[in-house]
């Protein structure tokens, strides 16, 4: 595949991640959030409903945004590389590098989640840990989904970067 092919790719695939997986994640989280304040309005279903709420809301404004943004982030991407595509790598690859470096964060941030969801559920009583438990364990859950997805993605993406500095970097001066 050509360097633009892979680019087009990756934003493509950021853009249908953003609108249909993590949008549509926070949408049921919402969902999910209602029906336990509607079936229960204790301690349960309040420790269940406020996190799926906060993280639900989370993932719709950045699903909304991601997937709103990212058609005019790759055109202007793809301007920049027909017309400067050395300056084009000079602003994009540092940004992937930050990208790239967050993944140990994130799955640090996630695998926290969850371990605490477990302790919370099976460390208390109380009828909120029961339902803290569970909403700390899905919202890591995601997480995980969300950023395995997003991974996956950006490597490939980085390497092209990568591999189209190489080139750069090993062209004859005109």
């Amino acid at each position: 595949m050509s360097f633009i092919e892979i680019m087009e790719s990756y934003f493509r695939g950021e853009r249908l991640e953003a609108l249909y997986y993590i949008l549509p994640a926070g949408l049921l989280l919402i969902g999910l959030a209602v029906t336990a304040l509607a079936t229960d309005r204790g301690g349960f279903g309040w420790g269940l409903a406020v996190p799926l709420i906060g993280f639900g809301l989370v993932a719709i404004a950045t699903g909304l945004h991601v997937g709103l943004r990212t058609p005019a982030q790759l055109e202007t991407l793809q301007a920049q590389y027909r017309e400067a595509p050395t300056e084009m790598l000079a602003d994009e690859r540092p940004r992937m590098e930050a990208v790239n470096a967050n993944w140990p964060r994130l799955v640090a941030a996630w695998t926290a989640l969850v371990v605490i969801g477990l302790g919370i559920r099976f460390g208390f009583r109380a009828d909120w840990a029961q339902g803290l438990g569970p909403a700390l364990v899905l919202i890591g859950a995601i997480g995980f989904l969300i950023d395995g997805f997003a991974e996956r993605r950006a490597r490939p993406y980085t390497a092209a970067l990568d591999q189209l500095a190489l080139e750069h970097e090993h062209r004859p001066a005109r």
